[in-house]
């Protein structure tokens, strides 16, 4: 008796590309953040203008003098020696780096092999993403992962949850609603504005679609959009894994392994 209801709360959430893609796509993300600051190291500033333009500076990490890394956000600056300006060269000594040897591929200062790193997983990451879409609109589980009308009203419930105010989630399908906002926002803001302030920071791009360039004011611009977003990103990789690790951390990996997922009473296979 036991088995079989075991059995019928079995289903199968994954495919085996959209597994793949999840897991080529993570590689492919941590890399590109990495290689991302090790070309930012090259110029560790931040300008909300069209050119760099220190009047109009957002971000600034350096080191004014040797052993002090100083780190400066709209005009407050911080002492961050050891972790930023100052630190890890990537070659077992310490030197001036915005961010450590330890943080950045390659480890050690080299803006050409960054791009080269950033460049090629660029391409990784967009074939899995790609491939992700497509086996998830397949399977139909990417419909399942966009935000309703509905599901508006249980986005404080499913808060409350998490902060252990209520004892049980709202019920929900496949994905909860807090899931589903970040998966919408993901997918239809985040994405692309990695995506194309990425492209417009390309000089070849910026050559033969220079309007691109110009939508997001200019080269520098788009650079502090593109670092904007991966910090986005980063924070959404953070709350995914919490949830992950809070949710039922054997039956998640397990689902994204294997393909199996084990239901739970609050659950259904559907939205």
């Amino acid at each position: 008796m036991c088995y079989s209801c075991i059995v019928q709360r079995l289903v199968y959430r994954y495919a085996l590309l959209t597994r793949l893609a999840h897991w080529f796509g993570a590689i492919a993300v941590a890399v590109l953040i990495s290689s991302g600051l090790q070309i930012f190291n090259a110029a560790p500033y931040l300008d909300a203008a069209d050119r760099s333009t220190p009047a109009r500076r957002v971000l600034s990490i350096d080191s004014p003098a040797d052993g002090v890394g100083r780190t400066t956000v709209f005009g407050r600056s911080f002492t961050t020696t050891g972790v930023l300006g100052w630190g890890s060269d990537g070659t077992g000594g310490e030197g001036a780096r915005a961010f450590p040897g330890w943080l950045t591929i390659p480890a050690y200062q080299d803006l050409a092999d960054g791009r080269r790193w950033h460049f090629f997983f660029a391409w990784v990451a967009s074939l899995a993403w790609v491939a992700w879409l497509l086996s998830s609109a397949i399977k139909g589980t990417l419909a399942e992962m966009i935000l309703r009308p509905s599901d508006l009203r249980k986005l404080w419930p499913m808060q409350a949850y998490y902060l252990r105010l209520r004892r049980e989630p709202p019920p929900h399908g496949t994905y909860n609603p807090l899931q589903k906002a970040a998966y919408t926002f993901v997918l239809f803001v985040l994405a692309p504005l990695i995506v194309l302030t990425g492209l417009a920071l390309s000089p070849g791009i910026d050559a033969i679609a220079h309007p691109l360039t110009v939508l997001f004011g200019g080269r520098q611009f788009a650079r502090l959009w593109h670092f904007v977003g991966m910090l986005l990103f980063v924070g959404f990789a953070l709350v995914h894994i919490f949830q992950v690790v809070t949710q039922g951390f054997l039956n998640q990996m397990r689902s994204m392994i294997s393909g199996w997922y084990r239901l739970r009473e609050h659950e259904s296979v559907g939205p």
